[in-house]
């Protein structure tokens, strides 16, 4: 049996994604001791590790000795690195230190000192990394590797045919742009809709989307969904960011519209852009409206 360390972190600033594709990727490594080492940072999803029947290590800092002296309490085989905190430095140190293999998440082409790198959106480019990572290194990307959750395979992709359009929302499990509302007030100017508003409690500004959100009876509000496919899969339209949560909209086939919010989401919004799909560098009212016009 090996023993697999898990090390990422969620919060309302980091977001909730790396936590959620690091559980996907954790249920592939079957007859595995998993551990996750993580921080106790302001609007974690530390619960949802657990819910999912792993361990949770508190880490005090992201200083690499605490790690270190994990590494070697826990007879570690394989560290899976999913933090965008932790460098090329950190991991070559990791290596000299343990001797552990180390398996590194990447979305944005950075250098890597690890046996295996993995790029699992839809846009990864196997070339980028000639230079990015040692000679030996397994390098997994793109398409073939993307990770969805087992809810993607299970829901069965429907043909939508109602007059009353359904529209799936969601700015990031913790909306760190606070945008949630502003799309909503473009929104309600259009007739016979429904909006599905997934976030989490990740989000520092939930209470001002539930206030928003109240007594507004084409606004439904998913707090910590667990069945994000079927609302997917519901949905006419969906408006996301240009994250992980893309590749998902690509596998379900839904018409969308995606908003950058963050720097690291560059490489994705390059890609939908290059496909020639609807995508905004950056939230624009009018632009918004432009867009909602031709697609409803």
């Amino acid at each position: 049996m090996r023993n697999i360390l898990f090390r990422s972190d969620s919060s309302s600033l980091v977001g909730t994604g790396h936590i959620m594709r690091d559980l996907v990727l954790a249920k592939q490594y079957k007859n595995s001791s998993i551990i996750f080492a993580t921080q106790n940072l302001a609007g974690n999803i530390n619960h949802k590790i657990e819910e999912s029947g792993y361990n949770v290590n508190i880490l005090k800092t992201n200083d690499i000795k605490e790690v270190i002296n994990l590494i070697k309490e826990l007879n570690i085989d394989l560290i899976v690195i999913d933090n965008y905190s932790i460098d090329f430095k950190y991991e070559k140190k990791l290596k000299e230190k343990t001797g552990v293999k180390i398996l590194s998440f990447d979305d944005t082409y950075e250098k890597h000192h690890c046996d295996i790198i993995l790029n699992h959106n839809i846009y990864g480019d196997l070339k980028k990394y000639k230079d990015l990572v040692p000679k030996n290194c397994k390098v997994r990307c793109g398409l073939a590797y993307t990770l969805l959750r087992e809810e993607f395979y299970s829901t069965k992709k429907r043909k939508k045919e109602k007059k009353k359009k359904t529209i799936f929302l969601a700015m990031g499990g913790s909306d760190s742009s606070n945008i949630n509302i502003s799309v909503l007030k473009v929104l309600k100017k259009y007739n016979n809709i429904k909006v599905n508003v997934v976030t989490t409690t990740a989000n520092k500004y939930l209470k001002k989307l539930q206030k928003y959100s109240r007594n507004k009876p084409w606004i439904n509000l998913h707090i910590n969904s667990t069945e994000i496919a079927k609302l997917m899969n519901k949905s006419d339209l969906a408006i996301v960011t240009p994250s992980v949560t893309l590749n998902e909209i690509y596998y379900m086939k839904i018409k969308f519209i995606a908003i950058k919010t963050a720097a690291n989401q560059k490489y994705m919004y390059n890609f939908v852009k290059k496909e020639k799909q609807a995508i905004l560098k950056q939230f624009n009212k009018n632009k918004l409206e432009k867009l909602l016009t031709k697609v409803l």
